[in-house]
């Protein structure tokens, strides 16, 4: 039991490290790894999920995601405007015709991801 735990705490901070770099690369996801992270301290050490949960900037997140009440539209549109200049950013930069099909499509799939969360109503 020993080890599982701390399998699951290794993983969890291996997936919120990736998470925190996906902030800024395009290609990482930043969302799921987060929520992975959230699972894997959940099932191993309370303590570490209280900690990630308390956190300003995925907390938040986190608990609207567990709750389903959904993100305001400002994080909602400020994510795909974020998304979407960082992957036409790789692609200028990078030039090749691969990168713009595999990051074009990367681009669809998480716009209509966010598009399809439901939109938080101000209270």
């Amino acid at each position: 039991m020993v080890i599982k735990k701390l399998f699951l705490i290794a993983l969890g901070f291996v997936s919120l490290g990736l998470g925190v770099v996906g902030i800024i690369l395009p290609l990482l996801p930043t969302t799921p790894l987060v929520l992975l992270s959230a699972g894997c301290f959940g099932a191993s050490n309370k303590k570490i999920e209280g900690w990630l949960l308390r956190s300003r900037v995925f907390g938040p997140f986190i608990e609207n995601y567990r709750t389903r009440s959904g993100i305001s539209r400002l994080h909602k549109y400020g994510s795909i405007a974020f998304l979407w200049v960082g992957l036409i950013s790789t692609i200028v930069i990078m030039r090749t015709g691969w990168v713009f099909v595999v990051l074009g499509l990367v681009g669809i799939g998480v716009t209509t991801h966010l598009l399809m969360i439901r939109t938080k109503k101000k209270v």
